[in-house]
């Protein structure tokens, strides 16, 4: 089971990342994971699948990943109304082991992170079977 402090470790272990208060990690700028609370409208959506902790958004590469992560794991990812159109899912923490959250975290960031630094990152960092984005 997956928790902040892993997000943390995972995030902080990567190039140029910026950590807010409110659990926003950022490279450049550009937030890539965060902790997301679920809204009223979120909740009501969701129902009794509504997670009781607040669930981390995670940027992914384009819709069809965003589609695949949900078709694949709906008892981890999920998503909202106000992500429609939008790459990005929501994911229970506390469902994701430590392999996948490290594969989701860096995925995440080599969606946002500027493609000079990503490529930078992939070449230090061969990908694993199961892979990293591809850039």
């Amino acid at each position: 089971m997956a928790t902040w402090d892993d997000v943390r470790a995972i995030a902080d272990a990567l190039p140029e990342v910026s950590e807010t208060p409110e659990r926003t990690w950022r490279v450049r700028g550009r937030a890539f994971v965060l902790e997301r609370p679920l809204r009223v409208a979120d909740r009501a959506h969701l129902g009794d699948l509504a997670p009781v902790d607040p669930p981390m958004a995670i940027h992914v590469a384009d819709l069809g990943v965003k589609e695949a992560l949900l078709g694949a794991e709906p008892d981890v990812y999920f998503t909202t109304p106000h992500f429609d159109g939008y790459a990005a899912v929501l994911a229970r923490l506390d469902a994701l082991g430590t392999d996948e959250l490290r594969e989701v975290v860096v995925d995440s960031w080599l969606c946002r992170a500027p493609r000079r630094l990503a490529r930078a990152w992939l070449a230090e960092h061969p990908s694993p079977d199961d892979g990293y984005a591809a850039r």
